[in-house]
Parts: C-alpha cells; sequence; structure tokens
C-alpha cells in the first residue's frame, strides 16, 4: 500500500475551497439565491469532478506537485461542464467555461505554485 503524503489533507482542503469560492462568487455576481442547497447544487458537478481527478490521479501521492495540479485542473473542468451539462441539466455557456477554466486554473494550479516556492524558499534559507 502506498503512503499518503502528509499534505493531502491541506491539498483536498484547498481544491475543495478552489471550487466552493468559484461557485460561490458566480452564484454572488449572478444575483442567485446565498442558500446552502443552491451552493451545494451548483457545486456539485465540480465537486464529483475533483473527486474524480483525485481518484484517477491518485492525487494523494503528490497532492502538492504542480503536474498533479495541473491534471486536476483538467479533469474539474472537462467532467465538470460534462456532469454539469448532462447529469445536472445546467447551462454551460462558452463564456462560463472559459471564466471556468480561468478560474479554476489560477486557484487549483495557483495555490501549489505557491506551495513549491514557499518550500524552495525554506530549503534555500535552511542551507
Amino acid at each position: 500500500m502506498t503512503p499518503i503524503d502528509r499534505h493531502t489533507p491541506l491539498a483536498a482542503g484547498l481544491d475543495t475551497f478552489a471550487v466552493v469560492l468559484f461557485v460561490a462568487i458566480g452564484r454572488r455576481e449572478h444575483e442567485q439565491d446565498s442558500a446552502i442547497s443552491g451552493l451545494i447544487n451548483t457545486a456539485a458537478p465540480f465537486l464529483i469532478a475533483l473527486g474524480i481527478a483525485w481518484l484517477v490521479l491518485r492525487a494523494w501521492k503528490r497532492p502538492t506537485e504542480l503536474r498533479t495540479g495541473v491534471g486536476i485542473w483538467a479533469i474539474v473542468v472537462s467532467a465538470g461542464m460534462l456532469l454539469r451539462h448532462f447529469v445536472f441539466d445546467d447551462g454551460t455557456a462558452t463564456a462560463f467555461i472559459v471564466v471556468a477554466t480561468l478560474f479554476l486554473g489560477f486557484f487549483i494550479v495557483g495555490w501549489r505554485v505557491a506551495f513549491a516556492a514557499i518550500v524552495r524558499r525554506r530549503s534555500a534559507a535552511a542551507v
């Protein structure tokens, strides 16, 4: 059995936060109901896609690697849009796809870039 990286809870939490933040901001910008049930319904296809991404990529092995983040991002956007359209019967307008791709990429990949920079800085300071 492969050990789980010690940063797995942090990584899973940050990825989940990125998805929920994306949905919360989108719902607010479009003046939709701010009830938790609406947030959950809107986030569901992307959270399911996030779970799929983590399983397919076995992200718990290297959750903070940039390559893992890029894979998670690609799966969350593509599978999330497919689920949203075909399973949840919601819209997937081109503008929505573009915004989702940019926002989720910035946050899902971005926190990993920041994490790597912090690790490099700490390693350099320790030498």
